[in-house]
Parts: C-alpha cells; sequence; structure tokens
C-alpha cells in the first residue's frame, strides 16, 4: 500500500464510541483519508480491549464521559470544528445527552450528521432491542438464506451490520456532503439497518415480483438449489465454490467433471436439480480441493477453491493486489475502493486516547 493523502483528505469526523457499524462507517472513512476521532468514555462496552480492536483503526481516541460538563465542553469543541458527526445511540439517548442533531447542527450548520439505528426512529420497533440477524428476520433477508431443510442461516452479521448498516450510512454522509457543497448546510442522515439490508436485496425483489424468485428457500438460483451455483465437498473435506451460471461456464464446469460426452440433464431443468447436484457431488468426492482448483484452472467454469483466512491472505491474487495488511502481527483487509489518483495512507493501528487540545490544534493548524 503505497502512502498519500486519500480522496477524503481534510474531511473532520467525530464519532461517538459504539459498537457494530458505525465503528465500521468511521474506519471506512478513516481509510480513505478523513481524520476521524472517536469520543469514547473510559470503561465503555467493547468486544474486546480497544488498544487491540483493529475494527478502530485509522483513527484517534478520546476519553471523555458526555455526562460530565466539562468532558462534553471538550466534545463539543471537537463538533463545532467537525464536518461530520457519527452515532448509533437508541433514539432519544444522543437528545438526553445534549447531542442530538437540533443541538449540535444549531453551533455548527455545516455539520453533517450520521445517525445508525437498526429499526429507524419511527415505528412501533423503533425503541425495541435488536441485532442484526433480528433486522434481517423482519424485512424478508433471512428467510431467503440457508438450505430449505435447516432453520435458516445468518450470514454473520454482514448484511445488516455491515452492509445494510455501515456501508448505506457511509453512502448517506457522502451524499450529504455533496449536497452541502451547493446548500452550505448540513443535514441529518438517518440510516437504519432493517431499511438498508433490504435495499441489498432489490434484485431478489425484483426477481421475486416477476415470478422468477420463490419465497421457499432451496428453489432458486442462488440460494444453493442450482447445481451449478454451490458450494461442493471434496476429497480431503474442504471445498470448492462453483458459479458456473451463464451456458458457456456451465459446459466447462461439466467438462472440468470429466462429463461431457454424458446424457445429463439441461442445465435449467429444475426438476432435475437435486439429481443432477447429487451427481456433481459425488464426481467432486474423486479429488482434494487444490486438485480441483488447479483443474479447473485453464477452464472458464467459475470454480474456486473456498479458502480459510490463513490461506486467503498468502494467495497469490491477494498478494499480487496488496489485499491484506498486517497491523501489528494482525492480518485485515487493505483499505478499499482503489482511485487512480487519490492513493490512501496505510492504515493505522488503534492508537492510545489522545489529549482533545492535540487533534483541535491540528485542525486549526491544517484550517489555516
Amino acid at each position: 500500500m503505497t502512502s498519500g493523502t486519500g480522496p477524503l483528505d481534510g474531511l473532520r469526523v467525530v464519532e461517538l464510541g459504539g459498537i457494530g457499524p458505525v465503528p465500521h462507517a468511521a474506519m471506512v472513512l478513516g481509510d480513505l483519508g478523513a481524520d476521524v476521532v472517536r469520543v469514547q468514555r473510559a470503561g465503555g462496552y467493547q468486544i474486546t480491549d480497544p488498544t487491540r480492536d483493529h475494527l478502530l483503526r485509522s483513527r484517534r481516541t478520546h476519553i471523555l464521559d458526555l455526562k460530565s460538563p466539562a468532558d462534553r465542553d471538550e466534545a463539543l469543541r471537537l463538533v463545532d470544528a467537525a464536518d461530520v458527526l457519527l452515532e448509533g445511540f437508541r433514539p432519544g439517548v444522543a437528545e438526553r445527552l445534549g447531542f442530538g442533531p437540533t443541538e449540535l447542527t444549531t453551533r455548527n450548520p455545516r455539520l453533517v450528521y450520521g445517525r445508525m439505528t437498526g429499526w429507524g426512529r419511527e415505528g412501533p420497533l423503533a425503541d425495541a432491542v435488536g441485532h442484526d440477524i433480528n433486522y434481517l428476520a423482519l424485512n424478508g433477508t433471512l428467510h431467503a438464506i440457508g438450505p430449505d431443510d435447516r432453520p435458516p442461516t445468518p450470514p454473520l452479521n454482514l448484511v445488516g451490520d455491515f452492509g445494510g448498516g455501515s456501508m448505506l450510512l457511509v453512502t448517506g454522509v457522502l451524499g450529504a456532503l455533496w449536497e452541502r457543497e451547493r446548500s452550505g448546510r448540513g443535514q441529518v442522515v438517518d440510516a437504519a439497518m432493517v431499511d438498508g439490508s433490504a435495499l441489498l436485496m432489490q434484485a431478489v425483489w425484483a426477481w421475486r415480483g416477476i415470478g422468477a424468485w420463490s419465497d421457499e428457500r432451496g428453489e432458486n438460483l442462488l440460494d444453493g438449489a442450482a447445481p451449478f451455483y454451490r458450494c461442493y465437498r471434496c476429497a480431503d473435506g474442504r471445498f470448492v465454490a462453483v458459479g458456473a451460471i451463464e451456458p458457456q461456464f456451465y459446459a466447462d464446469l461439466v467438462k472440468g467433471l470429466g462429463l461431457a460426452g454424458e446424457d445429463l440433464p439441461d442445465q435449467n431443468d429444475r426438476g432435475a436439480w437435486p439429481a443432477l447436484a447429487d451427481r456433481f457431488a459425488t464426481e467432486f468426492t474423486a479429488r482434494s480441493r487444490d486438485q480441483w482448483a488447479d483443474l479447473f484452472t485453464d477452464l472458464d467454469a467459475c470454480v474456486t477453491p473456498v479458502l480459510d483466512f490463513a490461506e486467503a491472505v498468502a494467495h497469490p491474487h491477494a498478494t499480487a493486489r496488496d489485499a491484506f495488511v498486517e497491523l501489528e502481527e494482525v492480518d485485515q483487509p487493505a483499505p478499499a475502493p482503489r482511485f487512480s489518483r487519490s492513493r490512501p495512507r496505510r492504515p493505522t493501528a488503534p492508537r492510545p486516547p489522545a489529549p482533545v487540545a492535540d487533534t483541535l490544534r491540528r485542525w486549526a493548524r491544517d484550517a489555516s
């Protein structure tokens, strides 16, 4: 990763400490060059030691208790000089702390105030507790994921927390910053995981609308039902991923499996999918995962080995692209996306807490 400034160089962001999508959104902004500071209460809830939590990379931390008048004043000085504030409290909490959008945008009319909740700020569930799995359950997404003979499979916390949460929050913040270029005024970005994760499913909703997607799990093109879009166990117990949707890729899949001369069912004969999947599964047990990977190297069959984390870091494609970085002996994904001219700095590991005065001096110097 080359050194540089990143496309968001000069953007000042205050993150009110929490867990989940807001820290991830702050990390993304910091990776892309924004000057991000995290305001964290001493002893506040953390999944791990904050000095070892690499979700907190690419920013500084200030230990402030927003219930303390002196600390609150320090935090407000940061907000007065910031472009963006990010918070992920439950509805009403920021207002009770004196850090709601009305108070802060009155002080700083150019502030883009990014809010992240699970259920949104209106509706009967606005004050309810929840996690990623609950938001996906209520908007239909979770129902579509997993095999038909077992309960729905939680897709880690990628879809709600980070896809529908963090990424939509970042998108909203950048949209508000673009609008500020014309109006000169900030605004509130109200991102909810239940909304954002539903939006990620738009293609499935579109297919369902024209009758191309069934509400039943295990009957659709991308949910593991298709024999040409699923994972298979190999002779060594490891797996390959098959994504041979297009006819030319499917033909190479059949060729690679040694089945080109056989009278197989038509690729799109859904009634024959279970039997065809069983046949493919039997063939894949004849070789190890890496033997299959080698065999398919020169075929356009969309067959790849399913790698674990250590293997993913060491894969030649990842090393050629510098796709991972190591910070304090911890492997992790490099900043993304990439830009033709702007070169984000190498991300920095979580830093020890620093005085607020250090940040205010730096921001004042940069503004002069």
